[in-house]
């Protein structure tokens, strides 16, 4: 790690929950983190073996796309918030809000990602005799020298979900029983021109030691606002906490600035002791629209 002059990323080479990423600012912050994995285990068996990589910069963008095995349908671009404190700052998380669709990603980026990232995956994956079928997700990195790919998924990203199906006007299903029979090109998949935004509403000391058990009270809310549970579970009556992300609150309206407004006008009708989320969801959308 002393050879070399440019800044990294460390990750635990398990799984861990979308939580093993470490983005250190110093050498000492990297040789802290190093230990805190491999002598302390604090990720577990998950952090038996790190992976050291170069830090690329840029806005990351979400995008994820239906596939049979041979077409590859797009479905619009979100915007995650890894980090868990406003301005990005603190630890990574599993996710604490998205937004879709991404204004930076432009239609040249899509078609470029679409012919030189979703389709050679799904066609090398053809070719080698295992064909996928189903959601396929794209993390990728706008650089300065263009778009890289950080991460493949075989799944509905979360919490992107959440904010891009809202806006889905085809049947779901309808898509995916033609995914399943190979007849995707034949489906015309249409989307609303609108906006979503999601707020993750998170449990206290997550990412790392959680507290769970927490009465919740959820009001009535508006029509076009939608509460995504993710970890509670009823106890004696009462919906309690279970987990680090306990909600996922989404709105969907005419544009991103209007559903920002909305969420977080609303965001006090859910509540349980503890609970923790980002006040700057979409703030570069927002920032790159003045």
């Amino acid at each position: 790690m002393e050879s070399i002059d440019y800044p990294i990323v460390i990750k635990a080479s398990g799984l861990a929950a979308g939580k093993c990423v470490i983005l250190p600012e110093t050498d000492e912050e990297a040789k802290s983190t190093l230990e805190e994995i491999l002598v302390k285990k604090v990720f577990g068996e998950a952090g038996a073996e790190v992976i050291i990589e170069e830090r690329m910069t840029g806005q990351e963008v979400s995008l994820m796309a239906f596939t049979d095995g041979t077409s590859v349908v797009p479905m619009l671009p979100a915007q995650d918030h890894k980090r868990l404190l406003d301005g990005d700052k603190g630890l990574n998380t599993g996710g604490m809000g998205a937004y879709a669709p991404a204004p930076i990603f432009t239609s040249e980026m899509m078609n470029e990602a679409i012919e030189n990232v979703l389709k050679p995956a799904v066609n090398g994956m053809k070719s080698e005799g295992n064909p996928f079928i189903g959601v396929l997700y794209a993390g990728l990195m706008l650089t300065p020298n263009g778009i890289r790919t950080l991460e493949f998924n075989c799944r509905f990203g979360d919490p992107e979900t959440q904010v891009v199906l809202p806006l889905l006007e085809t049947d779901l299903l309808e898509i995916a029983t033609s995914c399943a029979d190979g007849n995707l090109a034949n489906i015309n998949i249409q989307w609303k021109d609108n906006a979503a935004v999601c707020v993750v509403l998170a449990s206290k000391g997550y990412p790392e030691k959680v507290e769970s058990g927490k009465v919740v009270t959820i009001e009535k809310l508006p029509n076009d606002m939608v509460c995504f549970h993710a970890g509670t579970k009823t106890e004696n009556g009462n919906l309690i906490t279970s987990g680090g992300r306990v909600f996922g609150l989404t709105v969907w309206a005419d544009d991103i600035a209007s559903a920002v407004k909305k969420v977080y006008a609303n965001i006090d009708k859910v509540t349980f002791n503890g609970m923790q989320y980002r006040k700057d969801i979409a703030f570069r959308a927002l920032e790159g629209a003045k």
